[in-house]
């Protein structure tokens, strides 16, 4: 060995020996110990590169810290080496590592590592550190199966994608301090189903920008559920899984909702598109009818001449025959011309059509993309649609239009541009990167901060088409951002983010690439017309105009963060305007960094032509109709002038009489023959048959021509074997069924008719012609169907032209194909199966089956390899649009639990008994008329029945699915939501563009009180309900969300206001249970809380007669004023202020009331101003309800009887005022009906002249428990005989003398009275009033008004001679006899005292009653027992069983006392006990 050699070789002795020292192993004897060793370690220094590891074969563990080592290397001798920490080294990369195949912890953390190589080898590795390296993308670990533990932190990782898949038993992964910013990235790990923890940022390490989000736990632990730490938190309690699932569980449903919405608005376009397109297409139908019509008739007599020309044989008649044939022939080909050209434009109008809605349905895509994203990011990017009430949709309209020139056009002849929609782009993380940016460069350059401002401007961007690797780079720019320079100069652009502040120079690309790429468009010859752009925010900090032949590139100019080129005027100088200096402005931006870029707005335009008007849009059709019919219009002048110019070309035809029916006679003449059997050919055409009756009699005949009639039906066009040529056209045909035994039929003309059932119809022609070969169905309304060609072709595979064009081979392997898949077979099973166990965990808007569709591969890689039992794993089928009219073969999936069978042909639900196991179901877009289940699904929780023929919902069907959350029966033609009732577990439901009209029908979802959202857009009832959202939202109180919009806490607010005791008939009908409203007599709602009613039509309730209202909170009598032959009304504990609610000047109405005001059904705002105006005359006002005789107003806290307006109810016969504050009694007037009135417990003190003007058949009177003192003004009473006074304050006996103006008084009632506590008052009145019967409850006696007159006789003589013994004696003292009342000083005559014997009744007039002789009896063997005691004692021992003296009703209409203790005012007439019988006026 050379000196050099040994001095090259002594620097690794050192590092061996430094090596044996550190970890206690001699130099000398490592050779021979070296391979006991398991363990070395070295530390900081002394180790800067890897040597002597040959020495220690049997190494299991190496640690190597803090030195220079930039490679690994030396351990190929070290195969058992299990654990490896080089760290905090200079590593550039991973290598040398391939002969450790059982290392199973490696640490390489704290160095220079840029990517993950040379790994694929360590398949035993369980642990891998690679913190605080370079690694900017995760790769090279598909291999690692067995890793348990990542650490990639504090790298540049921005992006996961699936490198983590393989890695299936990973469960601790740590990604803190790297560049992962959207939440869409992270979803990726829900794939890794062993991971426990998960750190995006911890306390050694900055977090990662997606960290900073909104929702990042949330959405984290919604898709990781089986975390135990995140972030180093503790994530394993249940109610934070529980609470993630619920808020994301909300923002799918409310996404889903929104979603729906987006559909049903371009739903709404299509149906304005539709008949936009109806009202176009009306003219050039109508013309090619009447061409069509007349060439008709030209072909027939040209070819009746041709036969006649034939037949003669004279040179004359030749000639003659030959100038017509002429003629005719020219006129021919003249309407054959025109009928062209309206074809054409026919065409044209079906064109643009398909334009329009292929734009609608664009822009309806990226609406749901939009929201999808949305969701998807939790909320952390969001788009708000402008409108022109937004500040920010204003500057934006203003911008875009400031930057357009439509010089820059001129050789397109476009003369300006249309915006149709704004979107704003909302963006937490581009927000957030682009402020970080600009806050670094501002920290940098302290210049560029002091004029931030100055360097920020809006600036456009379009998509190249040429350029653009994303299908929608418009969506992926809102995302993510503009992609970095480097992409775009793999994109073949330059190597910067291109811009420009000018529309025409951004768009410039994709007009030029459309135009090469799209043919002619006949409908618009301009096929860039509608567009899309961004517009971004964007710091151009230092810039600098881009240098002639120096790329663009930012190594050409360092010191710029964006370059900028002006446009070349000396190009566009032709173009340019004179005055117009846009040129000048107008330039093209590159800014070299794409995080200086914030995309703002999305914005959708149209460039307006000069031949287009300038508010057409296919977005808002009806905007442009009045100008397509006026442009229209005068184009089609023309054409009609035309076109008469044609049909008035000589020879004119003579109309030939129409035949209304077809008998034998008939078609002999027509087919000029003589009998029947020899006819071949007929033609009928151009008649007015709907029949064809006697056709089938033809068995010869073989061409049959029936255009140009009024057909509904080809049953009578059967079993005609010779039948080749049948022409059915410009009918009304809508179904085929009937035809049939037509073996040899050949061809068949069935254009402009109104067939709709595809598939039906062609059954029957494969069926019944089998030798088919030509057909034409043009110009029918197939329904539901995109492909009715290959549906045809694939039915009746003997065609060879259809609809006038050739069947090609490749057609007809199409149809083929079509066919085979519409049948459920094992190759279909395989193609669409799925054996997934757990639906994936991704917030999506699609269905189950639809996201395990999208995301999973199919586990069936080879058919012939199916092993037994294959079919049992299957847990997912789709099956959408495969033509499948029967669910067969479908047995065998006993495990199935997502399927999918939409648009298809199927008929029949079937076959669910087979799948106990079903969770989702969906039959969208089939024609299923019923829903049948007949079995219970336990597990079904979704189910979706769209665009069918559903006429009811079954609620034993529903019965039998007991766990159903999600009904969607949306599209069909649903009368009734009777059922609903049954699914009370139902959260979602929606059928709308049904026919539900009905409110009684929302009654059924009342027992649902777990849904939340409700969706009835398109139903009668929505646009037929005054005030429709806040209904439902009263009567559903659990709602949140009603027809795609959220219900705000407002609108519960304004339910509650309007209909919050509102008594409607749907309130009527679910108190009973029954909606026979015409059957009712009686209604009895106490204590229901109603304050209005509004029992609206009301002739729906002319029966009834009786209502019972007491205990609610009625201010008003409302709608029952409009009620025809109510006769009995109990409204006793309301509020009644007056019959009408009371109109207020809507100036002082607070919002409840102008809300109230708003319901016009309730009696608000229906009246007659001059009903209600507080002005106007009493005499003046309209009578009210004039069948009403029985009114109850008890304790309604009344307080004035005038602003009751009681005076309208003119026919009214009792009337119950007790418990109120009446203070004054007047307006009555207009009751002279009125037999009782009830004013008991008022504070009434006196009566005034007006009190009781008019009631002169007045009965009774009950004015107990007021404060009268006086009894005036009763004069008017001449019909009263019963007067109840008790608990008042009269207290002279010469105020009850004034009664003696009644009469007809015969009971009278004073007890409680300071009057009765005197002694003999009761002797002073019988005496007074001689007709009186009963007093204070007590009959009087015939002993008791003689025993009256004589006590006063004696008091009179006595008196006479005490004044004259005061005469001669003036010291005398005044004599009176004990007893004696003293205010009888006029002479009182004697009474006669020959009065029937036994007084049993207490009117002359009156019959006899046994009943109430009994009670008579009793009364007077206690008269003599109340005389003993005080009166006012005695009153309040009868007080004590009753407050008032019932009496009871004589069928003559006499009132008389009644003893029933028990009795009380507020139960008489009691709404049960019927009517009582009206009394004699």
């Amino acid at each position: 060995m050379t000196q050099r050699e040994q001095q090259r070789l002594n620097p690794d002795e050192e590092i061996i020996k430094e090596l044996c020292v550190s970890n206690g192993v001699s130099y000398e004897k490592v050779s021979q110990e070296g391979s006991e060793i398991l363990d070395l370690e070295m530390f900081f220094s002394g180790f800067p590169r890897m040597l002597g590891l040959s020495l220690f074969p049997g190494l299991s563990r190496l640690t190597i810290v803090g030195q220079t080592i930039s490679v690994i290397q030396g351990l190929e001798c070290c195969p058992l080496l299990k654990a490896l920490w080089v760290v905090e080294c200079r590593l550039d990369e991973i290598s040398g590592l391939q002969n450790c195949l059982q290392l199973q912890k490696l640490y390489l953390y704290d160095n220079n590592i840029q990517r993950i190589t040379n790994l694929e080898m360590l398949v035993n590795l369980h642990v891998l550190w690679l913190n605080k390296n370079q690694i900017s993308e995760i790769e090279g670990l598909s291999s690692l199966v067995n890793l348990e533990e990542l650490h990639l932190a504090d790298n540049a990782i921005a992006k996961l994608g699936q490198s983590l898949d393989p890695n299936t038993s990973l469960q601790n992964l740590n990604l803190s301090g790297n560049k992962i910013s959207s939440l869409k990235e992270l979803t990726h790990l829900t794939r890794l189903s062993q991971l426990r923890e998960l750190s995006l940022t911890d306390p050694q390490s900055s977090p990662n920008p997606v960290c900073l989000l909104y929702n990042y736990y949330t959405h984290v632990l919604y898709h990781m559920p089986h975390l135990q730490r995140l972030d180093t938190y503790d994530v394993s309690m249940k109610h934070l899984k529980d609470a993630a699932e619920s808020t994301v569980l909300k923002k799918m449903m409310y996404y889903t909702m929104r979603g729906r919405c987006a559909q049903r608005q371009f739903d709404e376009l299509k149906a304005k598109l539709r008949q936009h397109k109806k009202d176009q297409i009306q003219l050039p139908e109508e013309r090619i009818w009447v061409l069509t019509h007349t060439l008709r008739n030209l072909e027939c007599e040209l070819s009746n001449k041709q036969g006649a020309g034939k037949k003669s044989g004279e040179p004359e008649d030749s000639d003659i025959c030959s100038d017509r044939e002429q003629k005719l022939q020219r006129k021919l080909d003249a309407v054959r011309d025109r009928l062209k050209i309206w074809e054409q434009r026919l065409k044209k109008l079906e064109a643009c059509y398909q334009r329009d809605l292929a734009l609608a349905s664009d822009r309806k895509e990226m609406m749901v993309h939009l929201l999808l994203l949305e969701l998807e990011t939790v909320g952390n990017i969001r788009f708000e649609e402008g409108n022109t009430n937004d500040p920010w949709f204003t500057s934006c309209y203003d911008l875009l239009l400031s930057r357009f020139c439509a010089w820059d056009y001129k050789t397109h002849h476009i003369n300006g541009i249309k915006i149709n929609r704004i979107i704003r782009i909302h963006n937490q993380a581009l927000r957030l990167r682009f402020q970080d940016k600009l806050h670094f460069l501002n920290m940098e350059s302290p210049a560029i901060s002091q004029n931030s401002k100055r360097h920020t401007e809006y600036l456009f961007y379009v998509p190249d088409p040429e350029h653009s690797c994303e299908g929608d780079e418009i969506l992926h720019i809102a995302e993510t951002g503009f992609k970095n320079a480097d992409a775009y100069k793999a994109l073949g652009r330059e190597r910067a983010v291109p811009l420009s502040n000018s529309v025409s120079m951004c768009d410039r690309l994709r007009m030029t690439s459309l135009q090469k790429t799209s043919e002619c468009d006949p409908a618009d010859p301009l096929p860039f017309r509608h567009g899309q752009l961004i517009i971004s925010k964007v710091f151009l900090g230092r810039n600098a105009g881009v240098k002639e032949g120096v790329p663009i590139d930012c190594k050409y100019y360092p010191k710029a963060n964006s370059v900028y080129l002006s446009t070349d005027s000396k190009q566009h100088t032709a173009l340019t305007a004179p005055d117009c200096d846009c040129r000048q402005r107008q330039k093209l931006w590159y800014i070299f960094d794409h995080e200086l870029v914030l995309p703002e707005y999305i914005v959708d335009f149209e460039y307006i032509t000069q031949d287009t008007p300038e508010h057409s849009s296919s977005s808002d059709p009806s905007s442009v109709t009045h100008v397509s019919t006026a442009v229209a219009s005068s184009e089609s002048l023309a054409e009609l002038d035309l076109d008469e110019g044609a049909l008035g070309m000589e020879p004119i035809l003579k109309p030939h009489p129409k035949m209304l029916s077809l008998d034998e006679k008939s078609i002999l003449t027509v087919a000029r023959a003589n009998v029947l059997s020899q006819i071949t050919v007929l033609n009928l055409h151009g008649n007015s048959l709907n029949k064809l009756s006697e056709i089938s009699r033809l068995t010869a005949l073989q061409r049959l021509t029936l255009s140009f009639n009024d057909l509904t039906r080809l049953g009578d066009i059967s079993h005609m074997p010779n039948l080749e040529y049948l022409d059915v056209s410009f009918n009304r045909i809508s179904t085929l069924e009937g035809l049939r035994g037509l073996s040899r039929l050949k061809e068949l003309d069935l254009r402009w008719n109104q067939l709709t059932r595809l598939r039906d119809d062609m059954n029957v022609l494969r069926k019944h012609t089998p030798a088919l070969l030509r057909l034409d169905t043009q110009h029918n309304p197939w329904h539901r169907h995109k492909c009715v060609r290959l549906v045809i072709l694939c039915l009746l595979k003997t065609l060879t032209h259809l609809d006038d064009i050739l069947v090609t081979e490749e057609e007809a392997a199409a149809a083929a194909q079509m066919a085979a898949r519409s049948r459920i077979n094992q190759a279909s099973l395989v193609a669409h199966s799925w054996t997934d166990s757990e639906r994936p965990r991704s917030l999506s808007l699609l269905s189950s089956v639809h996201l395990l569709t999208q995301m999973s591969p199919s586990p069936w890689k080879h058919s012939h390899e199916l092993e037994p039992g294959w079919t049992a794993k299957i847990t997912t089928l789709n099956l959408d649009g495969q033509q499948l009219t029967r669910l067969s073969n479908l047995d065998q999936l006993v495990n199935l639990r997502w399927a999918s069978f939409d648009n298809n042909e199927i008929s029949h639900i079937e076959g669910l008994e087979h799948w106990p196991l079903l969770e989702e179901l969906s039959l969208n877009c089939n024609n299923i008329s019923r829903l049948e289940v007949s079995c219970t699904l336990q597990r079904l929780t979704r189910l979706s029945i769209n665009s069918n023929h559903l006429q009811c919902l079954d609620g034993d069907v529903l019965d039998r699915l007991p766990n159903l959350h999600f009904l969607s029966v949306e599209d069909n033609i649903i009368s009734s939501l009777h059922g609903l009732q049954r699914s009370r577990l139902l959260f979602e439901l929606y059928i709308g563009n049904n026919d539900i009209s009905t409110t009684r029908e929302i009654f059924h979802l009342k027992t649902l009180s777990s849904l939340i959202i409700l969706d009835l857009y398109g139903n009668l009832l929505v646009s037929k309900l005054e005030n429709y959202r806040i209904y439902m939202v009263f009567h559903l109180p659990s709602l949140r969300a009603l027809d795609g919009v959220a219900v705000e806490m407002c609108e519960s607010e304004a339910a509650k206001d309007v209909f919050e005791g509102r008594l409607t008939a749907d309130m009527v009908a679910e108190k009973l249970g029954h909606t026979n409203y015409r059957e009712l007599s009686e209604l009895n709602l106490q204590s229901s809380s109603i304050r209005m009613v509004d029992l609206a039509p009301a002739n729906l309730f002319g029966n009834l007669r009786s209502i019972n209202l007491e205990h609610n909170n009625l201010t008003s009598f409302s709608g029952l004023i409009f009620l025809p032959n109510i006769k009995m009304l109990f409204l006793n504990y309301n509020h009644i202020e007056s019959i009408l609610p009371r109109q207020k000047v809507q100036s002082h109405m607070s919002n409840k009331q102008i809300l109230h005001h708003k319901v016009t059904s309730s009696g608000y705002g229906q009246q007659n101003s001059r009903l209600s105006r507080e002005g106007e005359s009493r005499d003046n006002q309209e009578p009210l309800m004039p069948s009403l005789e029985v009114l109850h107003l008890g304790h309604n806290g009344i307080s004035s009887l005038l602003t009751l307006q009681l005076s309208r109810l003119t026919n009214l016969k009792a009337l119950f005022l007790q418990g109120n504050d009446i203070s004054q009694v007047d307006g009555l007037e207009g009751l002279q009906r009125l037999l009782e009135l009830v004013l008991d417990r008022n504070r009434i003190k006196s009566l005034n002249e007006s009190s009781f003007r008019g009631q002169e058949y007045l009965m009774d009177l009950r004015l107990a428990e007021n404060r009268i003192r006086e009894l005036n003004h009763l004069e008017p009473l001449t019909g009263l005989r019963r007067l109840f006074l008790d608990m008042n304050k009269i207290q002279d006996v010469s105020e009850l003398e004034k009664l003696e103006v009644l009469p007809s008084l015969i009971e009278l009632s004073v007890a409680g009275n300071p009057v009765s506590r005197r002694s003999l008052h009761r002797q002073a009145v019988v005496l007074h009033l001689s007709r009186l019967h009963v007093l204070d409850g007590l009959t009087i006696t015939l002993e008791e008004r003689t025993r009256a007159e004589l006590l006063s006789n004696e008091a009179q003589v006595a008196h006479t001679q005490a004044f004259s013994i005061q005469g001669s004696s003036s010291g005398a003292a005044d004599m009176t006899l004990p007893g004696l009342v003293p205010l009888m000083t006029r002479p009182v005559p004697l009474r006669r005292t020959s009065l029937n014997p036994g007084i049993h009744t207490l009117i002359t007039d009156q019959q006899e009653d046994p009943h109430d002789k009994g009670r008579y009896k009793k009364q007077r063997g206690g008269v003599s027992f109340l005389r003993g005691l005080q009166n006012d004692v005695s009153f309040r021992q009868i007080r004590g069983a009753s407050s008032h003296y019932p009496t009871v009703l004589h069928p003559t209409g006499h009132r008389v006392f009644s003893i029933y203790p028990n009795s009380d005012l507020d139960s008489r007439y009691q709404f049960h006990g019927g009517p009582r019988p009206k009394p004699p006026l």
